[in-house]
């Protein structure tokens, strides 16, 4: 027995066809401007730290989204808080 044959799709609107290949690598990030970076003091003896939780976490999730290194992961959040216009 043969295999049947495959079905043939043919485009016929091919500006829309391309909009929706280009809109399938689309990525929209939303970046809260009132969040807190940087961390507040906590009046304990020894180095305060740098960062807020919320801070972290958002860069470990970009590092585990897109599988980078902790300093690409880095370096991808400080380009998108440079291109967001966030301190």
């Amino acid at each position: 027995m043969s295999k049947p044959a495959p079905n043939k799709y043919k485009t016929t609107h091919w500006p829309s066809y391309h909009a929706a290949l280009k809109s399938c690598g689309a990525l929209m990030l939303w970046l809260d401007p009132t969040l807190k970076w940087a961390a507040e003091p906590t009046g304990k003896h020894g180095r305060a730290p740098t960062f807020s939780d919320a801070t972290i976490q958002f860069c470990l999730t970009i590092k585990y989204l897109f599988g980078l290194t902790l300093r690409q992961a880095t370096g991808m959040v400080e380009s998108l808080l440079q291109l967001a216009n966030l301190d």
